[in-house]
């Protein structure tokens, strides 16, 4: 992946120069692809992923799981904007605990990964990962443009909604500060949103079907 603007290889990088020290639960998706090629583990940090088993929503209650049973360690949940949704409720738990816990969220707009697979092998036949759409959108949208509906929910509002701190990132330069802010932040979660690439992939890929020698390392690659 050629790195341009806000890249999840730029922000993951990022969190390994922050944390010696970390507990990190992806969730499902992209983001999770990109933590497993990213993160740099080791005695200091470990990873918590469902694996294959593509539990979308897994990351944040992992990492609450985490954070209770090792309060002195700091834990990170790395998670797409669609996964995340899917267990946004628990920021009152986290809240309510006074969890400090980072949660990035990576945020393209889409089900990334299920829309990455359209794009490649679908002909951009996109059907039900846009997270912007509405009802009078083209029928036919194959990319995103300046005219795409304002993104719903709005994580900042949202997290404070519940009591949690919240930051958006949209350079690299913001990044690193963010990270610091949320590892300092004592007693309460801090939501950090990364707008990124809408439509950012994850490679290497295996077309569906075929065998290992037929991956496709760069976007574009036949």
């Amino acid at each position: 992946m050629k790195a341009r603007g806000l890249t999840p290889q730029k922000i993951i990088n990022a969190i390994n120069n922050t944390f010696d020290k970390a507990i990190i639960a992806s969730d499902v998706g992209q983001n999770q692809l990109w933590a497993t090629q990213f993160l740099e583990l080791g005695k200091g940090k470990q990873l918590l992923t469902s694996g294959g088993l593509g539990t979308m929503g897994y990351g944040f209650p992992a990492a609450i799981g985490a954070k209770i049973g090792n309060p002195d360690t700091d834990v990170i949940v790395i998670s797409g904007d669609g996964g995340m949704q899917m267990n946004i409720q628990e920021m009152a738990t986290a809240v309510c605990y006074e969890l400090p816990i980072t949660i990035c969220i990576l945020n393209n707009g889409y089900l990334g990964n299920v829309r990455q697979w359209q794009e490649m092998f679908f002909d951009k036949r996109y059907s039900g990962t846009c997270m912007r759409y509405r009802k009078n959108c083209p029928h036919n949208c194959k990319s995103p443009t300046d005219c795409c509906p304002e993104y719903t929910p709005d994580f900042i509002r949202l997290a404070e909604s519940y009591g949690a701190k919240g930051i958006r990132v949209t350079s690299e330069k913001e990044i690193a500060a963010a990270l610091e802010i949320a590892k300092n932040t004592p007693k309460a979660p801090t939501v950090i949103e990364f707008i990124i690439e809408r439509e950012a992939n994850v490679m290497p890929i295996v077309p569906p079907g075929n065998a290992l020698d037929d991956m496709i390392l760069e976007s574009g690659d036949k």
